[in-house]
């Protein structure tokens, strides 16, 4: 199996990155370009895109009864940053390299994620009009559900009113 990255653009202009594992590199480019081409977008070169993403380590925890002291433990454990959402659950950012080390100390002081996991991150969003994010959405799932493509990630801020035309 080779590990590829595919950059690129999607409906009004936001970035996407694509990682894609295959036996046959050459056939499933292809078909991601034509994929890409299909919903609007285009492909890039590389690194035309990659520099608007940072790679993190992210913890997703539910909403807690005692959020302030995960947000203290967090910190005092190393994390870059940590979010607390409107709905009070509490997303912790961290370096990919000291991640497993913060999830241990978290593990330790009883807070298990509900989501973990190294991810790319954009660094600022962009946002999408209503008919762009019906766009988008559409080519983001068509890039999943080629085989050998594994993450595809982008910097688009969709509205919710573009998903709800979906």
């Amino acid at each position: 199996m080779v590990n590829a990255r595919l950059e690129g653009y999607g409906p009004g202009g936001a970035a996407l990155l694509i990682e894609m594992s295959t036996a046959v590199p050459d056939s499933t480019v292809t078909e991601v370009r034509r994929t890409l081409r299909c919903w609007g977008g285009l492909p890039g070169a590389p690194g035309a895109v990659s520099y608007l993403f940072n790679h993190v380590g992210v913890l997703d925890f539910a909403p807690e009864s005692d959020a302030r002291r995960l947000v203290r433990v967090a910190s005092h454990a190393g994390a870059e940053e940590v979010v607390t959402n409107p709905d009070g659950s509490i997303q912790v950012l961290t370096d990919p390299i000291e991640f497993d080390l913060i999830r241990g100390r978290l593990a330790e002081e009883g807070y298990a994620p509900v989501i973990a996991t190294v991810t790319h991150r954009a660094a600022q969003r962009i946002a999408l009009s209503a008919e762009d994010a019906l766009c988008m959405g559409h080519l983001m799932q068509a890039l999943k559900d080629l085989p050998g493509v594994l993450n595809v990630y982008t910097n688009a801020e969709i509205p919710d009113q573009g998903l709800a035309r979906r």
